[in-house]
């Protein structure tokens, strides 16, 4: 299955407001590509990429506690 990211609009907005820690909660089926993503957005902006991999049940279950 391919998916669609649009990760070159998350890392034109990680550069533009100068964000140095990035959280990314991902859905089941994109977990594994997590480590892949991280680096991407590492490599690209320079910020320091945390992976969540608790459950994600859709955009509005963000973690209270990371």
């Amino acid at each position: 299955m391919e998916y669609k990211l649009e990760l070159e609009k998350v890392i034109d907005k990680i550069k533009k407001k100068k964000i140095k820690r990035v959280c990314i909660q991902l859905p089941v089926g994109l977990k594994p590509k997590a480590e892949q993503i991280k680096d991407e957005l590492e490599q690209k902006t320079g910020a320091s990429v945390f992976i969540w991999l608790g459950s994600c049940f859709g955009a509005c279950d963000v973690p209270l506690i990371v």
